[in-house]
This record gives structure tokens, C-alpha cells and sequence, in this order.
């Protein structure tokens, strides 16, 4: 698959809710995540069993209201996608919404690359 295929498969599944569809059709095994700079507790995982745990910590910590896409840019083999996130911190009790850029970077038909840069709380 191309990266242009890939980045509108992407937002497709995102707009549709299937967070899931995405990591198992379109993400390398070796996947690398990364939450900002990648230096805080969590900001980096590898492999599908990081993004699991990340993901499961993201269920319990986070109650989504709504959530939405942009469409892709797309550069060679990358392609960035912005955010926008109605949240509630579930141990707090905050609902707040926030926009991130998420960059990515495909090799091989695959994502390989996750970034994602926004402002911290």
C-alpha cells in the first residue's frame, strides 16, 4: 500500500470509531510510538504489546465524548492527521478537549512511526 492509501484508510477507521482496525491491518509489529518528546513516563512503547498497554491505559484513565480528524497531508512517506479530543480524566473528574498533530511514517506498506505532539496539562 501506498502512503497516501494507507493515511486515508486511517482517518476513514478513525472517523468510523474502529481504533482498533487500524493496528492490526496497518501497523508494522515493530511499531514505535511516541507521546511528545518521548521522555515522560509511557512516552515511548515498541511493538504491539506496548501500543496494547497504552492503549488499555488510555480506556482507563480517559472517558472519549467525541472525537475528530483531519484529513491527511501526505509527504513521501509521511503523513501527518490532527485531532481534536473531548476528554474526562476519569480519576479527576476534568473534561477538557484538546487538538494534536500526529505524524507518521510508513515503510514497506506499513506504519512504522507515531508522533504525537500536542500541549501538555
Amino acid at each position: 500500500m501506498e502512503t497516501k492509501e494507507i493515511a486515508e484508510k486511517l482517518v476513514k477507521w478513525c472517523k468510523d470509531g474502529d481504533f482498533e482496525k487500524p493496528y492490526k491491518e496497518l501497523y508494522s509489529p515493530n511499531i514505535v510510538s511516541i507521546e511528545n518528546d518521548g521522555t515522560s513516563e509511557g512516552g515511548r512503547v515498541e511493538g504491539f504489546e506496548g501500543i496494547q498497554k497504552k492503549g488499555e491505559w488510555w480506556q482507563e484513565n480517559f472517558e472519549v465524548h467525541n472525537t475528530s480528524v483531519s484529513e491527511p497531508i501526505v509527504a513521501d512517506n509521511w503523513f501527518s492527521l490532527r485531532f481534536e479530543m473531548d476528554t474526562t480524566h476519569k480519576p479527576s473528574g476534568h473534561r477538557s478537549t484538546m487538538s494534536e498533530i500526529a505524524v507518521y511514517e510508513v515503510k514497506e506498506g506499513k506504519i512504522v512511526k507515531e508522533q504525537f505532539f500536542y500541549d501538555e496539562a
